[in-house]
């Protein structure tokens, strides 16, 4: 055997050997994507579905990560691992028809009226508009909650075709290698700018979900809130959010 051939077989070998460290070292993270993702939805979705998608998908992300490019593995392989479950949840058809209605009717009114009057609406105010009372309002916040929330979740790509989503933009620059510090830096101007545009419970609660990334009811400790509440302020504020960023993408 020539010595470029048993080169090869070790490099190989090595290759291998890397790529199922890096699979076992991030399982835990696949654990917590699923348990953070499926809080948020129906009981009825089956999580262990989930997590049979999201290790797909972190393996995916171990057979195409290339570390010359600059971007740490953790990062590489959340962006994998979130579209994995993201796909399991368009699969089941968890989105359904009425569900997209209701989701269009409060994304309608509430730029309408963000239009009208020159900021950001307020709850009473869009459901004076829905001509409903704010206990069905907050009923429909509560129905729309896991579209709104799968949709500000989901990746996007930017002009130049990077995949970025919400939690990318919030991650702390030191997470993020030099190129992809760059690829999001207009993004994450664009998105600060729009948090920064939030009524300032929704503003909160957004930044301690994502940035500080606590659960509804830790979340509804520091507001004072109950968990319920808090779901439905967030609900409130991925709408304001996607509506923002949907004139961003390509």
């Amino acid at each position: 055997m020539s010595r470029f051939r048993v080169y090869e077989e070790q490099s190989g070998e090595r290759s291998w050997q890397q790529r199922e460290t890096l699979i076992l070292q991030h399982l835990p993270l696949v654990k917590y994507l699923v348990n953070r993702i499926s809080a948020q939805l129906p009981a009825h979705l089956d999580s262990q579905d989930l997590a049979s998608a999201a290790v797909i998908g972190l393996v995916n992300a171990a057979d195409r990560f290339d570390a010359g490019r600059g971007v740490q593995f953790k990062t590489f392989a959340e962006q994998h691992i979130r579209g994995a479950i993201l796909d399991e949840l368009r699969a089941n058809d968890s989105m359904s028809r009425t569900m997209r209605d209701k989701y269009k009717l409060v994304d309608r009114e509430m730029r309408k009226l963000e239009q009208h009057l020159g900021r950001s609406p307020t709850g009473q105010e869009i459901a004076e508009g829905l001509q409903i009372s704010m206990d069905d309002y907050h009923g429909l916040l509560d129905d729309i909650h896991e579209f709104s929330f799968i949709s500000l979740d989901d990746s996007w790509d930017d002009d130049e075709g990077h995949t970025v989503n919400i939690a990318d933009v919030l991650r702390d620059d030191d997470e993020k290698g030099p190129q992809q510090q760059v690829m999001n830096r207009q993004l994450t101007e664009v998105m600060v700018t729009a948090i920064e545009s939030l009524p300032e419970k929704e503003r909160l609660a957004v930044t301690l979900y994502y940035y500080e990334e606590m659960n509804l009811k830790e979340i509804g400790a520091v507001l004072h809130l109950t968990e319920s509440r808090i779901c439905q302020i967030l609900s409130q504020a991925m709408v304001r959010l996607r509506s923002k960023m949907k004139q961003f993408r390509p």
